[in-house]
């Protein structure tokens, strides 16, 4: 059954347009380890537009926010080669966490707020091949994180600023940290069936905040879920499960407070409330020797948190499209998701009637 290329290819570009799970951007990249070819290269980009907005709650005398959420783009590549007909080999550079807020609307609680949160990571992965059906695979990722926010509104203040409503601004350095990756695969060839598991280890950056006193941000740890099978002649079913524990996520530096009480609490900028479970459903065909497609489900828990103020979002659900031309010697592939984003209440906005779209591209060289 020659589809067992399909789903690698259709999922890596799809996964490279996330638009999910707190900072999320780019999903597990061991799967590269799978593709074909005794030399393999690959780039993808992706493009997402979110539009994410609220009203203020019935007791904040403010205006809507706007769109908070900006436009982005993320790039990654990677490079595969086989060893031998057991080990293989890869190299992948991407961004896997980031964010992009900013609240442009006058008269919104948090007016002439934003924040950026920028990543890259260099993973290097082995894959043994232990028998015919089993290998496992592993690899050490080198993390670099960094970001800078400035928040405005009528409840926080900083530790050197004489009044709440003045900006708190904080800028920091890109910070690298090294993690880890392990994983193990059952396949059987002749129906293109293969189950993965993936775990990635969390990293710890340290930062500093304005007084100089050290706080950390976590990347939380993650168990990713692979599986594919064909079900038809040239027709293929794929998903994954993936578990993030976004409740480990928390940006609060010492010098920031929140004095919505009444009294000056050092509280998070951001912080992530829930683990989050995201779930990929999708139907891969091959029309011809060139030609192939699928659709892609996808869909996040609306967990009913108070969701963070540079946040707006709390779970989606996604439907996406995906194509690839291939030759003997080359594919690309281009493909198309939309999430229809759940409503979700801050603290002081209720967010509601959102989305996003995302367009991603990839193109890949066998030799």
């Amino acid at each position: 059954m020659k589809t067992t290329w399909l789903a690698a290819t259709l999922l890596a570009t799809t996964a490279s347009m996330a638009f999910g799970g707190e900072i999320e951007r780019r999903g597990d990249p061991s799967m590269i380890l799978f593709e074909k070819g005794k030399n393999y290269l690959e780039f993808s980009a992706a493009t997402v537009k979110p539009s994410v907005s609220g009203a203020p709650l019935p007791t904040i005398p403010t205006s809507g926010t706007g769109n908070i959420q900006e436009r982005y783009q993320s790039f990654a590549g990677g490079y595969k080669r086989d060893v031998n007909d057991r080990l293989s080999l890869a190299l992948v550079i991407d961004e896997p966490v980031g964010a992009a807020v900013d609240y442009r609307t006058p008269g919104s609680f948090f007016a002439g707020s934003n924040a950026e949160v920028s990543s890259v990571a260099f993973t290097g992965l082995a894959k043994y091949k232990a028998t015919d059906r089993v290998s496992v695979y592993g690899g050490l990722r080198y993390i670099g994180l960094s970001g800078n926010i400035t928040v405005i509104s009528p409840a926080t203040l900083g530790s050197a600023i004489p009044a709440p409503g003045q900006p708190y601004t904080l800028n920091v350095n890109k910070d690298f940290q090294f993690g880890y990756l392990l994983g193990a695969a059952y396949e059987i060839p002749d129906i293109a069936l293969r189950v993965a598991l993936t775990y990635e280890s969390k990293t710890e950056h340290d930062f500093k905040d304005n007084t100089g006193a050290p706080f950390k941000v976590e990347i939380p740890q993650a168990f990713t879920l692979h599986a594919q099978s064909g079900i038809a002649a040239n027709t293929l079913l794929f998903g994954s499960v993936k578990w993030r524990e976004w409740s480990q996520f928390s940006v609060q530096p010492g010098d920031f407070f929140s004095v919505a009480t009444g009294v000056p609490v050092n509280v998070p900028i951001a912080s992530g409330p829930s683990d989050i479970w995201t779930y990929e459903l999708g139907l891969g065909r091959k029309f011809n020797e060139n030609w192939s497609g699928a659709v892609i489900l996808g869909y996040e828990k609306d967990e009913g948190d108070i969701v963070g103020n540079l946040s707006g979002k709390d779970g989606y659900f996604s439907y996406g499209l995906a194509a690839t031309y291939e030759t003997d010697s080359w594919k690309f592939t281009a493909g198309v998701k939309y999430f229809d984003v759940g409503d979700a209440n801050s603290s002081v906005t209720a967010f509601s009637g959102n989305d996003a779209i995302a367009i991603g591209t990839k193109v890949a060289f066998k030799f």
